[in-house]
C-alpha cells in the first residue's frame, strides 16, 4: 500500500521512547516540502494537549551575509559550505543530552531578511522528540558527518523535478527576487545544491513521496 501521511506521523511517534529524547531528521533537495511535512508532523503529534514535540530547522545555522562576503561565498549562499554544520551538530547533541534542565534555545532564519536570528526557538525540557530538516543531513564531509550521528532517523522528500523547481522560483518571487533573477538564481545556485543533496538519497531510512502528504506549499 502506498505510504501516507497518517503511516508517517505513527513512525515518527514510534521514536519517542521513555526516558529518552529523539532527533528525527528530514531531507531533500531545496524546494521539495521538508518544511511543510515537518510542520504537518508538529502539529499532528502535538495535538490539542501539552506540546512535546519541537520544530528545529537547519536554516538557523545559515552564515551571516557579513561572513560570507568575507569568506567569498555570498553568492553560494545555501551551499554547504555556508552554513555552520560543526555549530548545527553540537546543536542536535545538547538536544539528545539536555532533557531534564533549562530550555535549550536554537537559532531561526527569517525569510525576508534573509538572515539568522539567534535564540528565537525555545525547545523545553518537555520535549520528547524534536523533528529537524534541511537539505544536508545525510552528507558523509566534513562537519556534516557529525549531524547524521545524532539523528535517531533521517527521512527524505521526494518530488517531482519540474514541481520542485516551480516552487523554488515562486518562493523567490515571494521574498522579493523579479522572476528573472529568482530563475537565475535556482539555475546557478539552488540547483547544484540539489545535486549535492540528491546524490544523498540512499543513506535516508525512509523516502517519502509527496503523495504522502496532505498539502504541500512553496516552502523548503
Amino acid at each position: 500500500m502506498p505510504l501516507t501521511f497518517d503511516d508517517l506521523v505513527t513512525r515518527a511517534r514510534s521514536l519517542a521512547e521513555p526516558g529518552r529524547r529523539a532527533v528525527l531528521g528530514i531531507a531533500g533537495s531545496p524546494g521539495t516540502g521538508k518544511t511543510t511535512l515537518a510542520e504537518h508532523l508538529v502539529r499532528a503529534l502535538n495535538g490539542p494537549g501539552e506540546p512535546w514535540v519541537a520544530h528545529v530547522p537547519m536554516d538557523g545555522f545559515h552564515l551571516a551575509d557579513v561572513e560570507l562576503e568575507r569568506l567569498g561565498l555570498r553568492d553560494r549562499k545555501g551551499a554547504p559550505e555556508t552554513f555552520d554544520a560543526a555549530g548545527y551538530a553540537a546543536l542536535l547533541r545538547r538536544l539528545r543530552e539536555e532533557t531534564d534542565g533549562d530550555v535549550v534555545y536554537a537559532p531561526g532564519f527569517e525569510r525576508v531578511l534573509e538572515q539568522p536570528v539567534a535564540g528565537a526557538i525555545p525547545v523545553p525540557p518537555t520535549a520528547r522528540l524534536v523533528v529537524t530538516e534541511g537539505n544536508y543531513l545525510l552528507l558523509g564531509s566534513g562537519a556534516w558527518a557529525r549531524v547524521r550521528t545524532q539523528l535517531d532517523e533521517v527521512w527524505f522528500c521526494e518530488l517531482d523535478e519540474e514541481e520542485r523547481l516551480r516552487r523554488l522560483v515562486a518562493r523567490h518571487e515571494e521574498f522579493g527576487k523579479t522572476h528573472d533573477e529568482a530563475v537565475a538564481w535556482v539555475t546557478r545556485s539552488d540547483q547544484r545544491n540539489a545535486e549535492t543533496v540528491a546524490a544523498t538519497r540512499e543513506r535516508a531510512d525512509l523516502v517519502v513521496p509527496v503523495s504522502a502528504l496532505p498539502r504541500i506549499g512553496t516552502h523548503t
